[in-house]
């Protein structure tokens, strides 16, 4: 969530304090940005459709199923440990990670955004009891809740008060509050995503402190509160993943970056984050990762972007752990690809279109840039499903959002994404109030919901929530990953974890995986599970290849680090971009099938299919076929080769 509702009182805009600067012509340009994303204020049973699940189409809630993980992906959908797809029909239910607005007591109305006060705790816990805000979750037809949390929630002593609907609740702590909300979503069968939303507990986002994961706070401070909270939860299948940050953007001076391996680098701190919380605390979680929501200074002459999950097409996440990896976005109608959503100079307007200006040819175009081709180009190392955590709309909008609501749910259906829509609950009293709440509840408990029949967007939500999508049992497919190491390792094993080449950089795959692609230079690697799985032998160690033995002179006058008879190459290592070693592990099955040298000394050398996608972009590359491994790498100190990796020797699988 971001900013503030449209609808609701406003404050004063964070861009209107900054200090102004001189650009071309002496024209005074706000120096930071809008960021607006948002207006607000066993076997189980996991899937609808099934003789054993009804589905929960009509939005009633009834028959919804529990749903429990663990959960996993197989190529654009999330499945569950039998394999079936489940699509997640999520909402937010904010307020814990804060609804106060910086200034004054955070118990004033008035310093609140909307008025909505929060208490600190998920919004509407002083109107209405717990339990009766679950079933009316349910009532909705969602099957999971996105549930916001600060950094500074998790350490915050001070008694939680006001929460006059709930009075047993007041005197914990914060955090503690927030554990009895999980528990009873998911005691009623609701998934929890855990999200990160905000450093310190206050109303997001603009530059206020929040902009990215290391604001307010180290990369280390929040990895670590990440492998707290996925502790703290560890016994719990309801609580089903980790979405690790929120709206990464812009601050005063900086941009967030993915991939440059700077203090700035979101790609890497979720790639950290992500490992940690997958190898160290709770392997079951799906890890959910947002992709970068601004960049640039928001004026007509100067470069500024909101590029979402763009980068990933050239850098997608690869982690210790395969199949969890899923993406998220948020979309408004007021926000736009180069818009921030404010209005005027100082707001950070400029002339770029809204998603709402859009027609609906470009608005699919431009979601399918920024999101939806990560979940709908099958085949690719970057394919993922796509959760579009945060959308909404204002029962009392203008037309050009009424039309953009109705594409935007016509765009999930037809693409068949996850989503989950901003905000579940918000506050209305004698019909004044935050409008954007899919359920309103006002100070004596009485509540309006997106399902009355005076409420227009109530058509919507039927029609997403009944679309369930593909269903039932998911096919498997074939994984790519990608690895790049030119900033430091990219190890995505478990079982070679170990420094096995001090001083390189290394490149291994995770160990259901093996390597089947390299780059003459740029430090990249593809990794495969393609036709014949996890290929590692159990029970065996991976051994590192640093001197010449072959049988076979496949690269003649090149030096040639070659497996062992039985063994595949699942990693190898650099120093700078020349040739240090390679990694081999031993087949399950037996593998001595017939060779062939495939160079990347001098252009492509990979399938004409585009199986894999572009692991290395700017590089040439070679890239064993499907159903093939990788056996060795071939390389060259002599007539300025400089030991680049330029022959990847690929034998039969069978």
């Amino acid at each position: 969530m971001t900013l503030i509702y449209p609808r609701v009182r406003q404050r004063r805009p964070w861009w209107a304090a900054l200090t102004v600067f001189t650009l071309v012509s002496g024209m005074l340009m706000a120096l930071a940005v809008h960021f607006a994303s948002s207006t607000q204020a066993a076997p189980f049973c996991l899937f609808s459709g099934s003789a054993d699940c009804p589905g929960t189409g009509s939005g009633s809630g009834t028959g919804s199923p529990q749903l429990k993980g663990p959960l996993s992906t197989r190529g654009r959908y999330i499945v569950d440990a039998s394999g079936n797809r489940v699509k997640l029909k999520s909402g937010n239910w904010h307020g814990a990670s804060g609804t106060w607005t910086g200034d004054g007591d955070d118990e004033d109305p008035n310093n609140n955004t909307g008025q909505e006060v929060g208490h600190r705790a998920p919004l509407g816990l002083d109107r209405v009891p717990m339990d009766k805000l679950v079933t009316d979750f349910k009532k909705l037809g969602l099957n999971s809740i996105r549930l916001p949390f600060s950094n500074e929630m998790l350490t915050d002593s001070r008694p939680v008060k006001g929460l006059t609907a709930n009075p047993s609740l007041n005197g914990l702590k914060p955090l503690e509050v927030y554990d009895r909300a999980v528990k009873a979503l998911t005691d009623a069968g609701l998934g929890v995503i855990l999200n990160n939303h905000t450093t310190s507990t206050r109303w997001c986002c603009g530059v206020d402190g929040n902009e990215r994961w290391n604001s307010g706070q180290d990369t280390e401070k929040w990895v670590s509160d990440w492998a707290f909270m996925a502790a703290r939860y560890q016994g719990n299948p309801g609580v089903i993943g980790a979405d690790l940050r929120n709206e990464v953007r812009r601050d005063t001076w900086d941009n967030p970056n993915w991939g440059m391996g700077d203090g700035h680098d979101w790609e890497a701190a979720a790639r950290q984050a992500g490992d940690r919380i997958l190898k160290d605390v709770n392997p079951n979680l799906l890890i959910m990762i947002e992709g970068v929501n601004w960049m640039g200074i928001p004026t007509d002459l100067t470069w500024h972007e909101r590029p979402m999950l763009k980068p990933v097409h050239d850098l997608s996440e690869t982690l210790v752990r395969s199949h969890k990896v899923v993406y998220a976005a948020h979309f408004y109608g007021y926000i736009g690809p180069n818009h921030t959503g404010g209005s005027g100079l100082g707001g950070g307007e400029t002339h770029d279109a809204r998603f709402r200006d859009m027609s609906r040819a470009d608005l699919f175009k431009s979601m399918d840039e920024r999101a939806g081709s990560v979940a709908t180009t099958p085949d690719q190392h970057f394919t993922a499903p796509v959760w579009v955590s945060e959308f909404g709309v204002g029962k009392n909008s203008e037309a050009a959002d009424k039309a953009w609501f109705g594409n935007m749910v016509d765009y999930l259906i037809d693409r068949d994404l996850d989503f989950a829509y901003w905000p579940i609950v918000g506050f209305q009293h004698n019909d004044k109030g935050n409008d954007w709440g899919l359920l309103r509840y006002d100070t004596d408990g009485t509540s309006r919901s997106v399902m009355d029949t005076d409420d227009w967007r109530g058509a919507h939500m039927r029609r997403l929530l009944a679309a369930d999508g593909k269903t039932g049992q998911v096919a498997p497919v074939r994984n790519w990953s990608m690895l790049n190491a030119i900033h430091d390792d990219d190890n995505a094993s478990l079982r070679a974890a170990g420094d096995w080449d001090s001083g390189a950089h290394k490149l291994v795959c995770p160990d259901d995986q093996r390597m089947i692609g390299i780059s003459d230079r740029g430090q990249g690697g593809l990794c495969t599970d393609a036709t014949e799985g996890d290929l590692w032998k159990p029970g065996t160690q991976a051994t590192k290849i640093s001197d010449e033995k072959v049988d076979t002179d496949w690269a003649g006058g090149f030096t040639k680090y070659q497996c062992p008879t039985g063994q595949f190459m699942i990693g190898y290592s650099l120093r700078g971009d020349g040739m240090s070693g390679i990694l081999c592990a031993p087949g399950r099955i037996p593998l001595a099938g017939a060779g062939r040298t495939l160079w990347a000394d001098r252009g492509d050398s990979r399938p004409a299919s585009g199986e894999g996608g572009d692991y290395a972009p700017g590089w040439y590359k070679a890239q064993c076929n499907a159903d093939e491994y990788a056996d060795g790498i071939a390389f060259s100190w002599s007539n300025l080769r400089y030991g680049h990796p330029d022959a990847l020797y690929c034998r039969k699988l069978k």
